[in-house]
């Protein structure tokens, strides 16, 4: 679809699985906002939206994942807040729509809304469940004798987890972000309340591909949904040593 032409886009003309006249101006009309041939345009490329998206979702991420480690560190190897693991698993019982009302009127009281950082904050605290126990069930599997023979030579007790813990739990680190990544970069309801115009994220933009005259821009959707596949498809090679690992991370037992 994302190399079909206008006329190519419905079964009007007869459907088929691959373009007869393969064309790139579907990508050219979401990267420069207009196509040759094409009498419509938009008010805005994709270069906004995929900034946003971008920095909103690595926030977001990087927010989970440290603040997700920490705790999950915490309560595993020293106890501290054992009802912790459940409160946590208690921000993803409620549906998002029953608290996000709440949630849009205290963004607004401290100017978070349409804001970078308003966005990425809400990312991070809704991932942050699913950062927390992928981490438990992580660290759960390393060896506590490992690290007693760390503090028995002198390290200190960050430093036993600088050093030695987080190394060994790295690949669960890689995949637990490439984890949180996706869910932030596929956001499409926390975008759509929180965000009016300077920060439009891709999901939202996507749904504003349409046109009075030729109604929803197949063709264009296609080309955005391709693009938007590239940064985590990319994320995911840069880690690819780490993830087999830590996808099988504890699945054996000593």
């Amino acid at each position: 679809m994302a190399f079909k032409p206008f006329a190519e886009w419905t079964t009007g003309s007869g459907m088929t699985w691959f373009p007869r006249n393969p064309t790139l101006q579907n990508f050219e009309f979401v990267i420069f906002g207009h196509a040759e041939g094409l009498v419509v345009s938009l008010d805005r490329s994709i270069l906004g939206p995929l900034t946003a998206s971008l920095i909103t979702s690595i926030c977001g991420t990087a927010l989970a994942v440290v603040a997700g480690t920490l705790s999950s560190y915490a309560v595993v190897r020293f106890g501290i807040m054992s009802a912790l693991p459940l409160q946590v698993l208690q921000l993803r019982l409620f549906p998002p729509l029953a608290v996000m009302i709440p949630v849009m009127v205290m963004w607004a009281f401290i100017g978070a809304v349409d804001t970078w950082w308003g966005l990425s904050l809400i990312y991070g605290i809704v991932t942050l469940p699913f950062a927390f126990w992928l981490m438990k069930t992580f660290f759960d599997e390393v060896p506590v004798e490992i690290e007693d023979a760390a503090r028995v030579s002198g390290c200190s007790y960050w430093r036993v987890f600088y050093r030695i813990t987080l190394p060994i739990v790295k690949p669960g680190l890689a995949t637990c972000a490439l984890f949180v990544f996706i869910l932030n970069w596929s956001d499409y309801l926390l975008a759509l309340l929180l965000t009016q115009k300077n920060w439009i994220t891709l999901p939202i933009y996507m749904s504003t591909l349409t046109s009075p005259m030729g109604g929803q821009m197949y063709g264009m959707k296609a080309a955005l949904g391709m693009i938007a596949a590239i940064p985590p498809v990319i994320f995911g090679l840069l880690i690819q040593k780490h993830l087999v690992r830590g996808l099988t991370f504890g699945a054996l037992k000593q």
